[in-house]
């Protein structure tokens, strides 16, 4: 038995070993593996604690007696010194929560342990602009036991500053919104939003009366367009379009507003956020009926002040703001060679310069670039700029250069040639009329309209003796003349003169006068209105005159009293003349008619010749009569119906037997329509005989065979014309006092021209005499045909 268990006794001892070792093996395993699990967890924890430490929100545990388990962040964060071992510690006096915040987290995690009831509070340490936030709810048995609570505490302050930011933000967004939708609402003129699905969702008020509906919401419902289609595009499609492009689109269209049909400038702008997708599209319509009756108008006023300017004498153009040309005038074009078409390229103004400088249209200057530089500057100054240019071929320009508004220049070219000539010749004449002024005879001197002194000759300032500083002075008329009434002979003429320059300045009339000096000399002068409202003084030296004309009424009295005793001889010598011949005249004819018995052949001849010459004899008589009445302005005229056509062929008849002798040919035209004349038959018989008679008479000796006497007479408007007229020699060269009847001619024998013109004026008629050398002499008589005849 002893040796079975010794047997066995070692494999027994091999099983325990084995068993032990194996034991060992596990223990071994197990105790590898809880170490790596430590470690894991220990790996784990160290996460935990570093999550825990970088989290925002901090782990605060507050234990059933008040406890207080925290980082020390939480102290900082409330501005406490020092670790926070107790919820107690959590209020100070100057940092920590105030006495309020303190008891109303104490509040909340007493509600917290009773009821499990979560809170979060938001609390500010005192003296700090912090915002700490406490969320509190009963702590899990694990964590802190019963009675526990956890708080998780986080700085706000940030976000709460984003949010006060963003509130603010949204306050001001909504503040503007309204404000935008107040405007929008408040504007003038129709606005309107269309939702995604291009309908109209939101219109002012303008747009509901403009459409004539009773709210924006009937208009919404209704849909109500306020844009009918134009060209086949309606506006939800105008809309599209603008969508579609991305970008404002602009039409201007007609549109019915209120009934009334208008011009508008819709607009539909696509809203799309950026980087986003379109929301809607916005629109609104401006009213631009006037806008385009303006520009309409306005249009035309620029065609008419064009077209004026046209018309103007005055060179103008209009330059852009960019410089270039937009308008010339035709005296503009004219002047600096410009043609329609160069003028439609808009040239620049300085490229003009450079033209108008190789064509001899600008100054002649030392340095071109620099001048045409300052010229170009014309456009950037505030206010106009006038030169004066001499050109090249002498002409005279004004330019005027005035800025406008809109950056552009009006440049004004004034052709000056003309008025620079007459300012020449202007300052000649003044001095021309100076210089005359100053020689003179007459002084001479011009008042203004109120009565001063304007212009004066020296001989003016000589004749009264005055300064020339006084005259310079313009002193007024009663001034100057006051102060020279002592060089008068009478001193209260002056006022006469006076008198005369306020009649010629301020009546206008003119008014002459006489003065005399107290050296004896004598003036006639006068005041005469001239055109501009002056009034000229004239003032003459008479006194030579005045001494010739003393003599001349001397010796005219003379020779009126000569020219009476002529004449009283004329009428006693013709009365002592016609009383011895008309006893001549009785007795021949006595012896004619056989008293004295009958006479022998040649004592009739006898008897015959002393007829005639006492018939010769009386008709010179009376001519010389009819003369000195004439003469002496007592010619009577016997007025009575003549009948001419008898008159005349009887003067014929009496002449033919001396036409004959001589060998004249005497020729008669006489019209049937003669008629009469009033007038006295004796004289007017003797001026017809008269004519013919020396016409037979001084043409004979010249035309032998040849000569030829007319007479000729024919009815006129006026009256009767007679012409006596010959192929004689003609009046000689003192035909000009034939004319005035002042001499006797080779037509009118005896007394001649004299007493003929005065028969025919006396008679109211006109006589002409027209002659010359060689061809013979014409007398052409015109009657009127008188009262009664």
């Amino acid at each position: 038995m002893s040796a079975s268990l010794s047997a066995h006794l070692p494999f027994a001892l091999g099983l325990f070993a084995a068993f032990w070792l194996v034991l060992g093996l596990w223990a071994v395993v197990r105790g590898i593996a809880m170490q790596r699990r430590s470690a894991f967890v220990s790996a784990q924890s160290e996460r935990l604690a570093a999550l825990v430490s970088a989290s925002p929100q901090l782990p605060v545990i507050i234990r059933g007696d008040w406890r207080l388990e925290a980082s020390d962040r939480l102290a900082r964060w409330l501005g406490i010194e020092g670790g926070i071992r107790s919820f107690d510690e959590l209020r100070g006096v100057d940092a920590g929560l105030d006495a309020a915040g303190h008891e109303a987290l104490r509040q909340a995690i007493i509600a917290a342990q009773r009821g499990a009831k979560p809170f979060v509070l938001t609390l500010c340490p005192q003296g700090s602009d912090r915002a700490i936030i406490f969320q509190g709810n009963a702590a899990p048995h694990a964590v802190g036991g019963p009675g526990s609570v956890l708080l998780w505490v986080s700085d706000a302050t940030d976000g709460q500053r984003a949010l006060a930011d963003t509130r603010r933000e949204r306050d001001d967004a909504m503040a503007a919104f309204e404000a935008l939708s107040g405007l929008i609402e408040a504007a003038p003129f129709p606005m309107w939003f269309r939702d995604t699905a291009l309908q109209l969702a939101l219109v002012n008020s303008a747009y509901v009366r403009a459409v004539e509906a009773t709210s924006a919401a009937a208009v919404i419902d209704d849909g109500i367009e306020l844009c009918e289609p134009v060209a086949g595009v309606s506006a939800s499609e105008a809309a599209e379009q603008a969508r579609s492009a991305g970008a404002a689109r602009t039409r201007t269209i007609p549109v019915t507003i209120e009934g009334e049909r208008r011009i508008m400038r819709v607009v539909d702008v696509p809203l799309t956020p950026e980087g986003g997708q379109s929301i809607g599209v916005a629109g609104y319509a401006i009213d631009i009926q006037e806008l385009e009756s303006e520009r309409g108008a306005h249009r035309r006023f620029v065609e008419a002040q064009r077209d004026l300017l046209d018309r103007l004498s005055a060179a103008v153009a209009q330059f852009g703001a960019d410089q270039g040309l937009v308008f010339a005038n035709q005296p503009f074009r004219r002047l600096f060679h410009l043609d329609s078409e160069e003028i439609a390229e808009a040239p620049p103004f300085a490229r003009l310069l450079d033209r108008w400088r190789d064509e001899g249209r600008t100054p002649e200057v030392r340095d071109f670039p620099e001048w045409r530089q300052a010229h170009v500057g014309w456009f950037a100054r505030a206010e106009a700029s006038e030169e004066e240019w001499l050109l090249r071929d002498g002409t005279h320009l004004r330019v005027v250069a005035q800025p406008t508004p809109d950056g552009g220049l009006l440049l004004i070219a004034e052709d000056r040639t003309e008025q620079v000539q007459l300012a020449g010749a202007r300052d000649t004449l003044l001095r021309v009329r100076t210089a005359t002024f100053d020689n003179l005879f007459e002084a001479i001197a011009v008042f203004a309209p109120d009565g001063r002194l304007h212009l004066w000759n020296q001989r003016f300032r000589r004749l009264w003796n005055v300064s020339e500083p006084t005259l310079a002075a313009h002193p007024r008329v009663d001034a100057l003349m006051s102060g020279l009434a002592d060089r008068l002979a009478k001193p209260q003429q002056i006022s006469i003169v006076q008198e005369v320059v306020r009649a010629a300045t301020l009546e206008r009339t003119q008014r002459a006068g006489e003065i005399r000096f107290a050296d004896g000399r004598y003036f006639d002068f006068a005041a005469i209105p001239l055109p501009d409202g002056n009034a000229l003084l004239i003032m003459l030296d008479v006194s030579a005159s005045r001494k010739v004309e003393g003599a001349l009424r001397e010796r005219n009295e003379a020779l009126e009293a000569a020219d009476k005793v002529k004449t009283a001889f004329l009428s006693r010598m013709s009365y002592e003349l016609r009383t011895p011949l008309t006893s001549i005249g009785g007795f021949a004819e006595m012896l004619q008619s056989g008293y004295a018995g009958k006479l022998a052949e040649q004592q009739q001849s006898y008897v015959d010749a002393i007829m005639e010459s006492v018939g010769v004899l009386g008709r010179q008589i009376d001519n010389v009569l009819d003369l000195a009445q004439g003469e002496a302005g007592t010619l009577a005229i016997d007025r009575a119906p003549v009948a001419l056509a008898p008159l005349l062929a009887k003067a014929l008849d009496d002449a033919r037997p001396f036409a004959a002798a001589e060998k004249v040919e005497l020729v008669g035209e006489l019209a049937a329509d003669l008629g009469t004349v009033m007038g006295d038959p004796a004289r007017l018989g003797r001026l017809f005989a008269g004519l013919i008679d020396n016409g037979i008479r001084y043409t004979a000796p010249v035309r032998r065979g040849s000569a030829r006497v007319l007479l000729h007479a024919a009815a006129i408007d006026e009256g009767v014309e007679i012409i006596v007229s010959d192929n004689g020699p003609g009046l000689p060269d003192t035909v000009a006092a034939v004319t005035q009847g002042q001499q006797a001619g080779t037509t009118a024998g005896g007394i001649g021209l004299a007493l003929s013109r005065q028969l025919v004026t006396a008679h109211g008629g006109t006589m002409e005499v027209l002659t010359e050398k060689g061809q013979g002499t014409l007398v052409r008589i015109r009657l009127p045909r008188g009262e009664g005849a």
